[in-house]
């Protein structure tokens, strides 16, 4: 097995947000036919060669080879940077159509009740199924203000609808972060654009003394594959990136790219089935060196990479190339990663946090759950021992959100078997929280319940 260092793009077709496609004109068929023959991994047949239009030859490979423009590289490019104008989806192709994948916050598709799974049909009634992202998803954009209408369906309810939004400037950061309680940093990465691992470096140095942190790496669909690269130098644990094998070739091994700052605590990653390719990638190295733990659903399964080919007339050539996989041979391509812990969806970060916060209390005793509505405005902790709880002084009292914030809480009433605590704000419908009574003697132990908030 050889080291090898390429220099690639890897990723799913994305939030693209294209301007309107120009239409291929002289254009430079014999030099994709010639790259295509190369290049592609893992075979092409002669019949795909005799193709009589790029479209044509393109289509007869897989999703992931597209031919663009100048102009729709550029878009593609500022896609994976975040640099985005549209309706505020991130999208992948789908038989029927544009499948989204998630939508943004605050943006036109998220606030006109488009939701995460919808296939997009049509555009301004033109029909989708079965073309490329890369030379549709420009139907999406145009002048910011102007309206644009989609024909959804959505299989949950197996309906199909029309709505019409407003196109907007999207502004979204590639790199989100939180401190969640119990001094467990949250960072999200949206895409692996060139300053990923600066900006995540940028974020473990705002919140020093976490405890632990939560990469959250849901509904990313990949990006750069030196990002990657940067991503997994992070991890002190890693030595390998992934193995590579070309078109008729033996496989090869990539080391990551160190970096200056890394994760300085242990390391939770979330993720879901629309992590995809450079997330895979990272994952796949993750979980086979035992780096992080991994929470959520499996991943997508896109473990091929791409590589861009620019052409004689300006245009480019987004060619599969290869297929990577993780440290130990693990197979990504059409298999995706399995997470360490199965949750449901949408429970990744809670389960994640919860573990993390277990682990702070250890040696601490449980108490019977609580279960309560959010209009109560007190929290009753009973003890079937004697706590010593006539007076406070000597117990620190906190309520940990799980899978959010450290929340204020204040002693209403006090006994010695029962000790009522008033929250200083409601809470939220559907979660659970850890009431926490730390005791600074011995004369009595430290406690813990969980509250159960019905929805």
């Amino acid at each position: 097995m050889k080291k090898l260092r390429i220099y690639v793009l890897s990723l799913i077709a994305l939030c693209v947000f294209f301007t309107t496609s120009v239409a291929y004109a002289a254009e430079p068929l014999d030099e994709v036919k010639q790259l295509v023959k190369k290049y592609y991994y893992p075979n092409v047949s002669e019949s795909v060669l005799k193709s009589t239009s790029i479209k044509d030859l393109t289509k007869q490979l897989d999703p992931y080879s597209v031919y663009m423009t100048k102009e729709e590289y550029k878009d593609f490019t500022n896609s994976i940077d975040m640099k985005l104008v549209g309706i505020g989806v991130t999208i992948e192709e789908h038989a029927n159509g544009l499948k989204i994948i998630s939508t943004i916050k605050g943006g036109p598709a998220a606030n006109g009740g488009i939701l995460a799974g919808d296939i997009i049909k049509e555009v301004d009634g033109k029909n989708l199924a079965g073309e490329a992202v890369q030379t549709t998803i420009g139907l999406l954009t145009g002048k910011e203000n102007t309206k644009v209408t989609l024909t959804i369906y959505r299989s949950k309810k197996n309906s199909t609808f029309t709505k019409t939004l407003i196109r907007k400037v999207i502004n979204i950061p590639n790199v989100e972060t939180e401190k969640l309680a119990g001094n467990i940093g949250y960072i999200r990465l949206n895409s692996y654009a060139e300053n990923s691992s600066k900006e995540i470096q940028k974020a473990i140095k705002s919140m020093p003394g976490m405890k632990g942190w939560i990469f959250d790496l849901r509904s990313n669909g990949g990006g750069y594959i030196t990002a990657a690269e940067e991503v997994i130098g992070l991890f002190p644990k890693t030595q390998v990136a992934y193995l590579f094998k070309y078109k008729d070739s033996e496989t090869y091994y990539t080391e990551p790219i160190k970096q200056k700052i890394r994760w300085n605590a242990p390391v939770s990653i979330t993720m879901d089935g629309n992590s995809a390719s450079a997330s895979e990638m990272t994952v796949a190295s993750l979980k086979d060196q035992k780096a992080a733990k991994l929470y959520g659903q499996t991943t997508y399964g896109k473990g091929v990479m791409q590589q861009v080919f620019s052409l004689k007339d300006g245009s480019q050539l987004k060619l599969t190339i290869g297929e990577f996989m993780g440290p130990k041979n693990t197979e990504i391509q059409k298999k995706g990663i399995t997470p360490n812990v199965k949750t449901p969806v949408g429970k990744e970060i809670e389960y994640s946090h919860r573990d993390f916060l277990k682990q702070q209390l250890k040696g601490y005793n449980k108490l019977s759950n609580i279960n309560q509505k959010s209009s109560q405005k007190t929290i009753t902790i009973k003890s079937s021992t004697k706590m010593n709880w006539g007076t406070m002084k000597n117990v620190k009292v906190s309520l940990l959100q799980i899978g959010g914030k450290k929340q204020s809480i204040k002693v209403q009433k006090t006994s010695k078997l029962q000790l009522k605590l008033t929250p200083n704000k409601q809470l939220k419908p559907g979660t659970k929280y850890y009431v926490v009574l730390t005791s600074k003697t011995k004369k009595s132990p430290s406690v813990y319940a969980e509250l159960n908030v019905a929805k």
